[in-house]
C-alpha cells in the first residue's frame, strides 16, 4: 500500500518500457494499491520527448536497459526538460553499484521488477516529496517578494524624504519672484516653477502611497489639461516615427483623482506603447464617455498603440509583480497603475493581438463638469511691521528661503537650525513675537522647546511645520496660553505669510 497522507488525486504516469507485458504489470500493482492513474507507454528517445511535450507527467518509470535506448538517457531527458519530476527506474538488471550510480544521475528511487510490492508506495513518496518541494519554493519565492518589497518600501521611504527637501525650494522661490517682479514672463516663469515643484513632491508621496496603500489627496482632474501635460512630457520621447495623437471627446470631461498618480498612469502606458512600435505608429490617447450597464456612465480613457502586441500567456501575467519583459525593466509599473485605477474605484482593462498592437482602457467614475474659472485672486497678504519670528529648522535650505521670504515682508527674523541653539537664541535677544518650528527638529523636540519657552515667559503663537501623519500634541498638550496653529509640508509661501499673518493677527 502506498504510504498514507493526502490524497494524491489522478495522476499522469509515464512509462519508459519496452515490454507491452511488463509495463502492465507495473500498471496492475500501482492500481490495485488504490492509486488512481492514467498511463502512457514509450519505448523510444523520440517518443519519450513527443510525451514530454504534450504534458508533463506526475512521475516516470523507467527501464534501465532497452534496445537503442537506454534508461540513463531517459533520464537525462527529463531532467532536462522537467527538472521536478520524480524518476525511478524499475529494472531487473540493477545491481547495488548500478542502483547507487542512478541515484547519483538524479533517480529518486530504484525498483527491482521481480520485487514490485515497495513500487506503489515508493510512486505515491515521491511524488508527495516533488509537490513539498514545490511548495517549499513557491513560498520561499514569496517570502523573497515580500523581501524585496519591504526593502523597496524603505528606500522609497528615503527617497521620499531626500526628494522633498530637494524640491521644497521650488515651492518658495515661485512667490519670492512674484514679488520681485511684475514682468508677465517671469511671473508665468514662477507659475511653472511652482508646478513643478508641487508635482514633484506629490511623486514622492506617491512611492510611498505604493508600499503603503494609502490614498493621496484627490481633486477635480480635467482631461484636456492632464493630456496637454502628458503631451508635453512625452515629447523628449518620442521618437520621429511615432505619431501622437490627442483626442478629449468632450473639454468638461473630469474625474475625482490625484492628478500625480493619474498622470503617472497615462506616462507609463505611453512609454510602454512606445517602446512597443520600434518600427514607429501611432499612439492614440483618447478621452470619452462610456457606458456600463452596471456602472452607468463612465470616463473612458484609452491608450492605444499600434506595437508588436502580446501573447496571451503574456497578457495572463502583465500584473504579477516582477514580471516583465524589457531587460531593464522592474515589474511594478503596471503593479502600481492598476492600484490606482482601482483606488479611484475604475477598472483597467487590456486587449492585444500580436503584430497589431495594444489597446489599455481606463474606466472611471466621472466626476461632475469642470466649472468656469472665475478669473478672482486672492486677497493680498499684509506684511509685517517688525514683530520678532524665531524660525527653527534643521534643513538648511528651507531654513535660509524661509528667512529671506518673511524678511522681505517687513519681520525681524532669527534663525536656528536645532532646539539648542534656540535656546542660546532665546537667552541671548529675549523671546520673539512667534515661533515657526518644524516637527522634527533634532536635540529638543518642538514640543521640548515649547515647554522651555514657557518655562522662560513665552506666551505667544507658535506655528509647527508638519509632514502628512505627524501629530507633535495628539499626546502631549502644548502649554498652557500658548496657542499652536499648524501647517502641512511642503510649504508654500503664501500659505506661510497667511499663517504667520493670521498667527500675530496683522490686518
Amino acid at each position: 500500500m502506498p504510504n498514507m497522507g493526502a490524497p494524491l488525486g489522478p495522476l499522469r504516469i509515464l512509462l519508459v518500457e519496452d515490454s507491452q507485458e511488463d509495463a502492465e504489470l507495473l500498471c496492475d500493482q500501482i492500481l490495485d494499491a488504490g492509486l488512481e492513474a492514467r498511463f502512457q507507454r514509450v519505448d523510444s528517445e523520440q517518443d519519450l520527448l513527443d510525451a514530454l511535450a504534450e504534458e508533463a507527467p506526475d512521475i516516470v518509470l523507467s527501464d534501465l536497459s532497452m534496445p537503442g535506448f537506454s534508461g540513463y538517457q531517459a533520464l537525462r531527458i527529463v531532467r532536462e526538460l522537467h527538472p521536478q519530476t520524480p524518476f525511478i527506474f524499475v529494472s531487473g538488471t540493477m545491481g547495488e553499484e548500478t542502483a547507487v550510480e542512478a541515484l547519483h544521475n538524479g533517480a529518486n528511487d530504484y525498483i527491482i521488477k521481480h520485487l514490485p510490492a515497495r513500487l506503489p508506495s515508493a510512486v505515491a513518496r515521491a511524488i508527495r516529496d516533488a509537490r513539498s518541494a514545490q511548495e517549499r519554493a513557491r513560498v520561499e519565492e514569496e517570502l523573497m517578494r515580500a523581501q524585496r518589497l519591504e526593502s523597496l518600501a524603505l528606500l522609497a521611504a528615503g527617497l521620499s524624504h531626500d526628494l522633498r527637501n530637494i524640491l521644497q525650494p521650488l515651492l518658495i522661490v515661485p512667490d519670492l519672484i512674484r514679488d520681485r517682479s511684475d514682468d508677465p514672463k517671469v511671473i508665468r516663469l514662477a507659475d511653472v516653477i511652482a508646478e513643478c515643484g508641487r508635482r514633484g513632491h506629490e511623486m514622492a508621496e506617491s512611492m510611498l502611497s505604493f508600499v503603503r496603500g494609502s490614498r493621496q489627496p484627490s481633486e477635480s482632474v480635467g482631461m484636456s489639461r492632464l493630456f496637454q501635460a502628458v503631451g508635453m512630457l512625452l515629447k523628449s520621447n518620442i521618437p520621429a516615427s511615432v505619431e501622437l495623437h490627442l483626442e478629449v471627446a468632450d473639454e468638461r470631461l473630469a474625474v475625482e483623482a490625484n492628478y500625480t498618480e493619474l498622470q503617472q498612469v497615462l506616462l507609463n502606458l505611453c512609454l510602454n506603447a512606445i517602446q512597443a512600435m520600434p518600427n514607429g505608429g501611432q499612439l492614440r490617447l483618447v478621452a470619452e464617455r462610456a457606458f456600463d450597464p452596471v456602472a452607468g456612465e463612465q470616463l473612458c480613457i484609452r491608450v492605444q498603440d499600434q506595437g508588436v502586441g502580446m501573447d496571451e500567456a503574456t497578457l495572463q501575467r502583465l500584473f504579477t509583480p516582477f514580471f516583465t519583459t524589457k531587460s531593464t525593466g522592474t515589474g511594478l509599473g503596471l503593479i502600481s497603475c492598476r492600484r490606482i485605477v482601482e483606488g479611484l474605484g475604475g477598472v483597467i482593462s487590456v486587449q492585444s493581438v500580436p503584430g497589431q498592437g495594444t489597446c489599455f482602457d481606463l474606466l472611471l467614475p466621472l466626476s461632475a463638469e469642470l466649472a468656469a474659472d472665475d478669473g478672482e485672486r486672492p486677497a493680498a497678504i499684509p506684511g509685517g511691521r517688525g514683530q520678532r519670528v524665531l524660525i527653527v529648522d534643521d534643513e538648511a535650505v528651507r531654513l535660509s528661503l524661509l528667512g529671506n521670504a518673511l524678511s522681505s515682508q517687513g519681520y525681524r527674523l532669527r534663525l536656528a537650525a536645532d532646539g539648542a541653539a534656540a535656546l542660546r537664541h532665546l537667552q541671548q535677544a529675549g523671546l520673539p513675537d512667534v515661533l515657526l518650528v518644524d516637527a522634527g527638529i533634532p536635540l529638543l523636540s518642538a514640543g521640548q522647546l515649547l515647554a522651555e519657552m514657557h518655562g522662560m515667559g513665552f506666551h505667544g503663537p507658535a506655528i509647527v511645520l508638519e509632514e502628512a501623519g505627524e501629530r507633535v500634541f495628539d499626546q502631549i498638550p502644548p502649554p498652557p496660553g500658548i496657542r499652536v496653529h499648524t501647517l502641512p509640508k511642503p510649504l508654500e509661501m503664501q500659505r506661510v505669510f497667511r499663517a504667520v499673518a493670521d498667527a500675530l493677527g496683522v490686518s
